[in-house]
């Protein structure tokens, strides 16, 4: 942050109208500022909920079992292109992306590989997808139907925070309207079927990888997941059925104490708006709880060993922040997708946080300092002026719609990349303490034949299903156009063995696409 004063002092607090007993309070209640529990980590560490997915299904399982036997809690599973926007692996549009960012996911057949020797029931899965969430829910819905696995023993996050692909990052399907209706289906759903699911992690860290501040990637989150509750609550839902489950995503950026900062004023803020506009009844309702990823654009392929450093000081300030769960990333993330061993010493890197250096003994132990007081102060006005000029604006679909958010992004960034070329800020072996030679990782390639045998899977699934797909896709297009909730007929399409492409497909013909309007 700008203009901050050389060495803060109790005055700095005073001068913002500090109140320890409002502004602060204690773990675990309200404003939250210091934590959703009340013992934080003494009573539970955060998840450490690794992101991986890449090549084929059956070889992401292989490093999800990697992780888990390497003392990873929880899974994230990270999806290639052509599945984050609905197109199977042998539409011609993906030729070239199959299992390049991510897995390919295109059936129940693939989801059952992925999810191969992971017992639902005890390991949390997150996955992060957003236009087609409700299809890759449904995969695993009917995986664990398969197995024999109560819905109600599920434990997992699905993204389903599709306001931030219009705004920041462009994995979009269909326009808003029918995409918040899909995203107040899912709560609805959810709500009765898979009570222990979150149904949406709001995300802030693509607003931020965008190249937003932090005040924006606070105020634009927040604005979004207000957006999704108005949907909800205007559907006739109670607040308290869904809001306990809204869950949000951050970014772990490299201002260590504006990030432990942000993190604070989020839940704060969080827990006001949402007692100011809806006054919920649960206390879980306003309690914000949110997964923590280190920063992907802050890491090098100049000197990426130092990426090690950037990560374990990024995490630290996520834990002292008050994270739920968190993932690091690998030191090599800025040439590929991290390896194995990149894999490793990123877990390790929350290994030894978590039972090494002790931070885990005091609730928010950071709390009363000068620096970090004022600074959350200091970001929860100014997100909250921003909030409040987006509520003008008519709320979050209208401020993206307007290109408002976008164009604040841009400038953002375009901010942080002047003051890196002039030298303002500095990123070591980039733009200082340069060196000629830097030194080289293993890198993990996708060989070309993943594509092939990718389609050629999926070819033999088509040809050898028994389900009433065209049936089963015929009951969804009628559902599309009239105002059920899609996710019974979604699942009912997974059962009877359709793809992802072919329920997208039906879901375009009433909902149609979005188009990019270029700002």
């Amino acid at each position: 942050m700008k203009d901050l004063p050389v060495a803060f002092t109790d005055r700095d607090l005073a001068d913002r109208g500090f109140d320890p007993s409002h502004d602060l309070g204690q773990p675990g209640q309200f404003p939250y500022t210091r934590g959703p529990q009340a013992s934080m980590y003494r009573g539970k560490l955060w998840t450490m909920r690794q992101y991986a997915g890449f090549s084929t299904a059956a070889e992401s399982n292989r490093r999800y079992r990697y992780l888990l036997e390497r003392g990873t809690t929880g899974l994230s599973v990270a999806f290639d292109l052509p599945t984050q926007i609905g197109m199977d692996s042998d539409d011609g549009f993906a030729r070239g992306e199959v299992g390049k960012v991510g897995v390919a996911i295109d059936s129940i057949e693939d989801m059952e590989s992925l999810l191969a020797s992971i017992p639902l029931d005890k390991v949390s899965v997150s996955m992060t997808i957003n236009a087609p969430a409700s299809i890759l829910l449904a995969l695993l819905l009917v995986v664990a139907e398969r197995r024999g696995t109560p819905w109600s023993k599920l434990n997992g996050t699905i993204q389903n925070d599709i306001l931030k692909e219009y705004a920041a990052r462009g994995t979009y399907i269909f326009p808003p309207a029918p995409s918040m209706r899909i995203v107040t289906d899912i709560f609805e759903f959810c709500a009765a079927e898979v009570p222990r699911w979150n149904t949406i992690s709001v995300s802030g860290y693509h607003i931020r990888e965008a190249g937003s501040t932090a005040i924006q990637e606070v105020a634009f989150t927040l604005a979004n997941g207000l957006q999704y509750v108005k949907a909800a609550v205007e559907r006739g839902l109670d607040v308290d059925t869904f809001a306990p489950r809204i869950s949000f995503f951050f970014n772990a950026h490299n201002d260590f104490i504006e990030e432990v900062a942000k993190f604070r004023a989020a839940r704060k803020l969080w827990a006001t708006l949402m007692t100011e506009r809806y006054a919920p009844k649960d206390p879980k309702s306003v309690a914000l709880r949110f997964h923590a990823q280190t920063a992907g654009s802050t890491l090098t392929a100049q000197q990426p060993e130092n990426n090690v450093i950037r990560v374990a000081y990024q995490a630290m300030a996520a834990v002292l922040g008050g994270c739920q769960s968190l993932h690091t990333n690998g030191r090599d993330e800025a040439l590929a997708l991290p390896t194995e061993e990149a894999a490793k010493i990123a877990l390790r890197t929350q290994q030894v946080l978590a039972y090494e250096t002790g931070v885990v003994q005091t609730a928010d132990p950071l709390a009363g300092s000068y620096a970090v007081e004022a600074m959350t102060l200091d970001i929860e006005k100014a997100a909250r002026a921003l909030i409040e000029k987006i509520d003008q604006m008519g709320g979050a679909i209208a401020a993206i719609e307007s290109g408002f958010v976008q164009h604040e992004i841009g400038d953002a960034a375009y901010d942080a990349q002047r003051a890196l070329e002039e030298k303002q800020a500095i990123v070591v072996g980039v733009n200082e303490f340069t060196e000629s030679e830097s030194a080289t990782l293993p890198i993990l390639t996708i060989d070309e034949s993943v594509e092939r045998d990718q389609v050629v899977r999926l070819t033999a699934f088509r040809a050898k299903r028994t389900g009433d797909v065209e049936g089963s896709l015929a009951a969804l297009d009628a559902a599309a156009r009239g105002s059920e909730n899609l996710m019974p007929r979604i699942v009912d399409c997974v059962r009877n063995e359709c793809t992802v492409g072919e329920i997208v497909k039906t879901l375009k013909k009433t909902f149609g696409e979005h188009r990019d309007l270029g700002f």
